[in-house]
């Protein structure tokens, strides 16, 4: 894909291959420190319908406080039990993969739409501005206005 992506920014220029690549939800190039997989994608790698469950709750409500124990309700089990399953199904721990989710939403955020940090970090359920530009850097090593100016498209 990030040969194709680069044949295409080659041939049409980097703003039609930027487009193409938010598409295909990928990056037209991507840092060395990020993985070019998306964690949605991830969650369709499994097929326990519990999971899936709770998966399906779990990206209507990113924005809101979200613990195991609420996780594992969705799903119907014990929330150890949920834990175990989630971590052998999904290769993370929930925290992480909440994380991994909040963070992609914001990114879609700051190169989509025009609101102010603040208002991206309330919707994708990192509470402030300061715990979202956190986040972004010990998860993507950069800060969430260094992100936004680098993939956000010229319109």
């Amino acid at each position: 894909m990030d040969l194709a992506l680069a044949l295409v920014e080659e041939d049409t220029g980097k703003t039609f291959a930027l487009q193409i690549a938010r598409q295909m939800v990928l990056f037209l190039k991507r840092p060395g420190n990020q993985s070019q997989y998306s964690t949605m994608l991830a969650a369709q790698e499994t097929d326990h319908t519990p999971i899936n469950n709770a998966l399906t709750w779990l990206q209507g409500h990113l924005h809101e406080e979200i613990t195991v124990e609420r996780l594992a309700q969705e799903a119907a089990m014990s929330p150890r039990n949920f834990s175990r399953i989630f971590v052998q199904e999904m290769q993370i721990t929930p925290a992480r993969y909440i994380e991994k989710l909040r963070v992609e939403m914001a990114c879609r955020s700051l190169t989509d739409k025009k609101l102010t940090q603040s208002e991206i970090a309330i919707q994708s359920g990192f509470g402030n501005a300061d715990n979202m530009r956190k986040v972004f850097q010990r998860v993507l090593e950069t800060t969430p206005s260094a992100y936004k100016k680098r993939f956000r498209s010229a319109l």
